[in-house]
C-alpha cells in the first residue's frame, strides 16, 4: 500500500474504525496494538498518522521535528533512529510506504 502524507494523517487514531499508523524512514507501521502509546491521549499520540523519523532520531516530541526529513542529523541521531526502526520492526507490521 502506498500512502501520501495527506492520506497517512487519516490513520492518527481519532477514527476508532481505522488502524493507527506511524511512518519511519518512509515505511508505514501499523501501531494499533500500541494504542495506549499512539492513540489519542497516549504519550506518543503526536506521531500517529505521520512520519516521525526526525523526532525519534532527536528523541523529541516537538511538532517541528515530527517530519520525515533527516537533513542535518548527526551520526549519533541516525543511530538512534536505526534503533527505533529495529524496535518497530520487531513489534509492528509494515503495511506500506509513504510516497510524495
Amino acid at each position: 500500500m502506498e500512502l501520501t502524507a495527506q492520506q497517512l494523517i487519516q490513520y492518527n487514531g481519532t477514527d476508532p474504525s481505522k488502524p493507527i499508523y506511524v511512518a519511519l524512514k518512509g515505511r508505514v507501521f501499523d501501531v494499533t496494538d500500541g494504542k495506549s502509546f499512539y492513540g489519542p491521549g497516549g504519550p506518543y499520540a503526536m506521531f500517529a498518522g505521520k512520519d516521525a523519523s526526525r523526532a525519534l532520531a532527536k528523541m523529541t516530541k516537538n511538532e517541528e521535528d515530527i517530519t520525515a526529513s533527516l537533513d542535518g542529523l548527526s551520526e549519533k541521531e541516525i543511530g538512534v533512529l536505526t534503533d527505533w526502526e529495529k524496535k518497530f520492526e520487531a513489534k509492528y507490521p509494515v503495511v506500506g510506504r509513504v510516497v510524495s
